[in-house]
């Protein structure tokens, strides 16, 4: 067992990674949780490839925030590795990142919009519409494909820690979401969120078009942003 963290943090990043098939989350192992100590430096994260029915707290992979090489573990750590890595770096509010290809989510991904604020249920967690990123170029797709993946969800938000608190997720161009939170159990939480929120999205948008909750719009986000803000970059009408 490892000593470089806790097994409290092994334990939640364990149970986290198990939560994601049972939310039906993703399909075969693309998912993945990890979290962070930042006192030690190092983050913790599933391995790569690894079914979710036989992971264990021995085979996740703890690894330098700094250089992302890995201080313990026998087995690959998750190819999104870096991308978790770049966020943990980018934002110190978060404490955990999760990663999935969940079916709604990844459609408004790969369709490049954001999931639009309709409902309540939205509102609550996230602050706005989940953004959608740029398309990584054919250059960033071809060298370090993982850490520019990072670099467009950091440039997406501009560094903003306050804004990563607000927004705890984005959606990364036909790709699909990334979520974080206070640890790794939050992360996993909001992307149960999500999910939820971009079926309901989805269903509420194939009725025809919508307006806005205007009671939900919060006055400072409108007043930079816009009126129409919280459909990210989709047209109400």
């Amino acid at each position: 067992m490892s000593t470089a963290v806790s097994k409290e943090l092994r334990r939640e990043v364990l149970e986290a990674n198990l939560r994601i098939p049972r939310a039906g989350l993703a399909t075969l192992t693309w998912g993945n949780v990890s979290g962070v100590d930042r006192a030690a430096g190092v983050f913790v994260i599933k391995p790569s490839g690894v079914t979710y029915d036989v992971l264990t707290e021995e085979d996740l992979v703890v690894v330098s925030l700094a250089d992302g090489s890995v201080v313990e573990g026998r087995l690959r750590p998750s190819t999104d590795t870096e991308t978790h890595r770049s966020l943990y770096l980018a934002f110190p509010s978060i404490g955990g990142v999760t990663h999935t290809h969940s079916t709604h989510a990844v459609a408004f991904a790969q369709a490049r919009r954001p999931i639009p604020v309709l409902g309540t249920t939205h509102a609550d967690t996230f602050n706005g519409p989940v953004p959608v990123t740029d398309a990584l170029t054919p250059e960033q797709c071809a060298t370090d494909y993982e850490y520019n993946t990072g670099q467009v969800i950091v440039d997406l938000l501009d560094r903003d820690d306050i804004r990563a608190r607000e927004v705890p997720g984005a959606l990364v161009a036909h790709h699909g979401p990334f979520t974080w939170g206070s640890d790794a159990t939050a992360s996993l939480e909001h992307a149960v969120i999500c999910e939820a929120v971009a079926e309901m999205a989805l269903r509420t948008l194939a009725l025809g078009p919508v307006a806005p909750p205007q009671h939900l719009l919060d006055r400072h986000y409108t007043r930079k942003h816009g009126p129409d803000a919280y459909y990210g970059n989709a047209s109400p009408a």
